[in-house]
Parts: C-alpha cells; structure tokens; sequence
C-alpha cells in the first residue's frame, strides 16, 4: 500500500515537508493550491498506508514521518535493487561485446 500512497506528487511532496519538520494539518494545507478536503483525503491515505503518523495537540492535528512505514519499502528495493543491478550488469557485457574495438559504453 506504500507505493500506492508514493504514487501521487502530492503525497510525496506532503512527505518531503514532513520530513522537514511536524506539522499541523492547516500548515500543510497553506502549501498547496488546492482544498483543505484534498488535502485531508492525502492525509488520510497517507495515514492508512502507515507513512505518517498524527496527533492532537489541542485544535490541531499535527503529522510527522512514520520511519517504520518505509520499512516494506526500504525491504523490496533492496530485495530488487540486486536484481536490477545483475541484469544491468549483464545488459552492460552484451553491448560491449558488439562495440568496435576501442569502443565505450557511458
């Protein structure tokens, strides 16, 4: 579900404020041209994906990065990136194979 929630630019971009600094929910809603109702429903999403966590402090709701909701994340790249990284490595020998002598792959 984190992807799901990473996939939106506004979310991501409520995730980099966030990790800034806590902030109350009517901070966050002055740094986007779009409703309050909007940003509450990223809020929420973000929330049930685990990514953030949010508390009362009087009137205000305020959030923060939930470290630990990145752990699945964190997990599956790692488990990919080995992957990701052998078969690039493999593409990486083919290409070489068929330059001209003195060729250069960049």
């Amino acid at each position: 579900m984190a992807f799901e929630a990473l996939s939106d630019p506004t979310r991501r971009r409520i995730l980099e404020l966030l990790a800034e600094r806590e902030r109350s929910a009517g901070e966050l809603v002055e740094c986007f041209d779009v409703s309050q109702p909007a940003v509450s429903q990223h809020l929420r999403r973000l929330r049930e994906s685990g990514l953030v966590e949010v508390r009362r402090e009087a009137q205000l709701r305020v959030y923060r990065i939930n470290p630990a909701g990145f752990r699945e994340t964190e997990e599956w790249l790692a488990r990919t990136r080995g992957s990701w990284d052998r078969r690039l490595r493999a593409l990486e020998r083919e290409v070489r194979k068929r330059l001209p002598k003195g060729g250069t792959v960049s």
